[in-house]
């Protein structure tokens, strides 16, 4: 059986991953494959993902030159995820988010002192602006 097929990909051909950074252990960004994404990051050992919203193949940095250098694929144990652990090229440190920051998972729920209630607040700093990152 070719290792591909031991994918459950979904009703879409897609399956989610996870990229992680391999020195820090960050969860840097969430992302979707299908089957040529994933041959081609074991092929090339850089993350190539496919986007849902351009219905293409998205090599990680073709604009930005954040680029992911893959170390280790991995796949859970119900074989519906994929783990990529990385290294983030392009900035130090390295900028995963297309929003200028190190990781895409920014935002933390804290409860609001004034009215104590759950609210959403950016926890992580800017390190690039997206302005100066992407070609207009």
């Amino acid at each position: 059986m070719d290792w591909l097929d031991q994918i459950k990909w979904d009703d879409k051909g897609l399956v989610p991953v996870i990229a992680q950074e391999a020195s820090t252990g960050d969860v840097l960004m969430f992302a979707w494959m299908n089957r040529e994404a994933l041959q081609k990051t074991a092929e090339l050992g850089r993350a190539v993902y496919f986007s849902r919203s351009r219905n293409k193949l998205w090599f990680k940095g073709e604009e930005s030159g954040h680029v992911q250098t893959v170390h280790d694929i991995r796949l859970d144990c119900d074989n519906d995820v994929v783990l990529l652990k990385i290294t983030q090229q392009g900035h130090e440190p390295g900028i995963a988010c297309h929003t200028g920051r190190h990781s895409c998972f920014y935002q933390r729920l804290d409860t609001d002192a004034t009215n104590a209630v759950p609210v959403w607040h950016s926890v992580d700093p800017v390190l690039k602006d997206p302005e100066s990152i992407y070609k207009q």
